[in-house]
C-alpha cells in the first residue's frame, strides 16, 4: 500500500469500487476544516471542492438514500477499518494521527480496498462450523452501510405513521428539545403549517416558530421552501421543516435567502440524530466493533 506523508502518488489506477474514489478527497476535506467534520458537510464539501455535477451528487440509491452520500459513507468505513479515521464518536469524522499525515490517491485507496479484500477472504476461511461471516464485507453499489442502515430502519418507521401521527409526533420531539407552548394544528385545516412552538433564548427574549412536517422519501423542492416561507406571513417569526427526504441545494439556498423569514431546514439524518439525542422512541445499546487497524500490525509479522 503506498500512503506518503509528503504527497499523493502521481501513477493513477482504476478503483474496483465507485466509493474508492471519494477516500483521499475525504481525507482532504477533514484536514481542510481541521479535523473533524459531521458526514453531510464532508460530502458537501468534497462536491463543491472537485466541482461535481449533478447526476453525481443528486442521484438515489433505490432505498431512497443519496447515492454520492452512501458512497462517502462507506470511503470512511474504508478509512475507519485502516485506522485513519476514529469511530468513536457517532456523528462526526475525525482523523486519528496516521489520518492527518496520510495522502491517498486512487491508488493507494485501491489497494486499501483490496487489503480487506484479502482480509474478508482470510476471514473466511476457518472451519465451517467456527467461522462468523466478516462484518466488513466487500461493498456492493446498492448497500448501506451501518450507520446508514440504522438510520434508515429508524426513518422507515417514521414513513409508515399516518400524517397526522407524524405531525404530532415532530411537535413532541421538539417539545423534547426545549420548545414550549407546543400545540399541532388541526388535520387539513394548517394552511401550510403543521404546528407552533415557543423558543425561548433568554429569560426576556423568546421567539414563536412554526413547523411543517412532511414524510417525503425522495427530495424537498425550492418551491416546498418557498411556499412554507409565504405561509409564516405574520405567523411566525422563524420555520423548521422537518422531512424524512432530503433537500436540494436550491431548497437549502431559499431556506438562507436574506432579508426574509429564516427556515431551520431537518432533514431525515439531522430527524435520526435528534431522535437519538433525546432517546425519544430509541434506546441505547452497547457494541463491540472489531478494531481491525488494530490486528493489522500483527498480520505483519
Amino acid at each position: 500500500m503506498r500512503i506518503t506523508e509528503g504527497g499523493h502518488v502521481s501513477k493513477k489506477a482504476k478503483g474496483p469500487a465507485e466509493f474508492v474514489r471519494w477516500m483521499g478527497p475525504l481525507l482532504d476535506c477533514l484536514r481542510a476544516v481541521g479535523g473533524s467534520a459531521k458526514p453531510k458537510e464532508v460530502s458537501a464539501w468534497i462536491a463543491r471542492e472537485l466541482k461535481l455535477t449533478p447526476a453525481i451528487t443528486e442521484s438515489d440509491l433505490k432505498s431512497g438514500a443519496n447515492r454520492f452520500h452512501n458512497q462517502v459513507q462507506w470511503a470512511r468505513q474504508y478509512l475507519v477499518w485502516q485506522g485513519l479515521i476514529d469511530d468513536s464518536r457517532r456523528g462526526v469524522w475525525t482523523l486519528t494521527p496516521l489520518g492527518w499525515k496520510a495522502q491517498l490517491d486512487e491508488v493507494a485507496a485501491r489497494e486499501i480496498f483490496l487489503d480487506r479484500v484479502k482480509i474478508n477472504q482470510a476471514l473466511r476461511k476457518p472451519d465451517a462450523h467456527n467461522a462468523a461471516a466478516p462484518e466488513d464485507e466487500p461493498v456492493e453499489a446498492e448497500s448501506l452501510p451501518a450507520d446508514e442502515l440504522e438510520e434508515q430502519s429508524l426513518l422507515d418507521v417514521l414513513k409508515t405513521l399516518p400524517r397526522y401521527g407524524f405531525e404530532l409526533l415532530c411537535g413532541r420531539l421538539l417539545r423534547e428539545h426545549g420548545f414550549e407552548d407546543v400545540e399541532v394544528t388541526q388535520r387539513s385545516r394548517d394552511g401550510g403549517i403543521d404546528g407552533y412552538g415557543l423558543l425561548r433564548l433568554s429569560p426576556f427574549v423568546s421567539m414563536r416558530v412554526a413547523f411543517q412536517a412532511k414524510r417525503f422519501s425522495n427530495v424537498v423542492g425550492r418551491r416546498d421552501v418557498g411556499e412554507f416561507r409565504n405561509a409564516l406571513l405574520g405567523r411566525a417569526e422563524k420555520g423548521v421543516f422537518i422531512t424524512t427526504g432530503r433537500f436540494t441545494p436550491d431548497a437549502e439556498t431559499e431556506a438562507a435567502r436574506d432579508g426574509v423569514i429564516p427556515i431551520e431546514l431537518i432533514d431525515g439524518e439531522r430527524l435520526v440524530e435528534l431522535f437519538q439525542l433525546a432517546q425519544l422512541g430509541v434506546k441505547p445499546k452497547q457494541t463491540f466493533v472489531i478494531d481491525h487497524a488494530f490486528f493489522d500490525e500483527f498480520r505483519r509479522q
